[in-house]
């Protein structure tokens, strides 16, 4: 079953990301020779039209091979449904749009899986104290049980918004309306200033009053507009978040070590297909921003690659000159090779470690 889900995240990444380029290269006139999910030989084939469809063995990837990627592959004495349809032959405006589509239909599949996913509802905590812990500010004031209605006259529905604003709140006093068996107090408490961990690993100032949620849970329901609305606020905060962690881990504040490759990525969508479509969704959402961002890089072979070769061409009014173009691309090629080396290393080393 874990297997199987993998496959099929990888597939779904691969075939919106592709679809993409096919897309915008079909509506720029471009001759798409094939459309291919996975690598190496022909499971399955299709020709519709002009373009042959296929499913090949290796499911780690695919591409949409399109007449005259390569200026060599023209030729002066092509038929005429050919000539003018090959991609080095689109205006400069045509040929971005076709080498961005990739990346943007990654990021529509995100918000569109987020949507789904609020649409078909999320278990959310309810702010009921469980347990409390002796030391801190929360066991002078609560019990266990105590329903938290507001913090300072703002309505506290879920145990998430509670926690925000005492973690934004370090050392500043609150006032906290809380429902206890059938009595309604009113009890001031100032969050003890701690210091913790941020998802990047660095030390960071938060405010705790010492409670734990005792586990209710309640699944929310969204309606269509509000769904798309968080679905296409989860795409934003996941996209920075990832941009973040990036810079992050150029500068070193993340090691180096948790950088993931296919295994880790096989092994988390077993988990999360075992947690249910929920998780699984969510995840494929946040896998999908993770590869539009890794292509948007300005790596040759990579989409940000050719995109940068655009922007040299556009600032200097003539394409880059082939030769260069080779010679990125091998670099491309190799930085690209080295980076899978090193995750999947880190993968075999996290197996090991078990």
């Amino acid at each position: 079953m874990g297997i199987v889900a993998a496959v099929i995240v990888f597939s779904v990444l691969v075939f919106f990301h592709e679809l993409g380029h096919f897309v915008f290269a079909k509506f720029s006139g471009v001759y798409v020779e094939k459309f291919s999910i996975g690598f190496g030989p022909v499971v399955l084939s299709k020709t519709w039209g002009e373009t042959e469809y296929a499913l090949s063995l290796i499911p780690l990837g695919g591409y949409v091979k399109m007449y005259g990627e390569n200026p060599s592959e023209v030729d002066e004495n092509d038929d005429d449904r050919l000539k003018g349809r090959s991609f080095n032959e689109q205006s400069l405006k045509a040929r971005t749009a076709i080498i961005s589509a990739g990346p943007i239909f990654n990021f529509i599949l995100a918000a569109l899986l987020f949507t789904v996913v609020y649409l078909i509802g999320v278990p959310r905590l309810l702010p009921i104290a469980g347990a409390i812990q002796e030391d801190m500010p929360a066991n002078v004031f609560l019990q266990k049980g105590d329903i938290i209605l507001s913090i300072n006259d703002t309505k506290i529905e879920f145990w998430d918004e509670m926690s925000t604003i005492i973690r934004n709140h370090a050392g500043e006093e609150l006032l906290f309306k809380i429902k206890r068996d059938e009595q309604i107090l009113d009890v001031n408490i100032i969050p003890k200033i701690s210091i913790t961990k941020n998802i990047f690993g660095e030390d960071v100032k938060v405010g705790l009053i010492g409670i734990q949620p005792d586990g209710t849970t309640i699944n929310v329901v969204y309606n269509p507009a509000k769904a798309i609305s968080l679905g296409l606020k989860k795409t934003y905060e996941v996209t920075k978040l990832t941009l973040v962690g990036i810079v992050k881990l150029v500068s070193r504040v993340i090691p180096a070590d948790n950088i993931g490759g296919p295994i880790l990525i096989f092994q988390m969508a077993r988990d999360t297909a075992k947690a249910g479509l929920n998780s699984l969704l969510m995840f494929t959402a946040i896998i999908s921003i993770n590869l539009a961002i890794l292509n948007l890089l300005p790596i040759p072979i990579l989409d940000g690659g050719h995109l940068f070769f655009n922007l040299i061409e556009a600032i200097t009014r003539k394409p880059v000159n082939l030769r260069m173009r080779e010679v990125g691309q091998m670099i491309g090629l190799a930085l690209i090779l080295a980076l899978t080396f090193f995750a999947f290393y880190n993968d075999i080393v996290r197996i090991i470690k078990g």
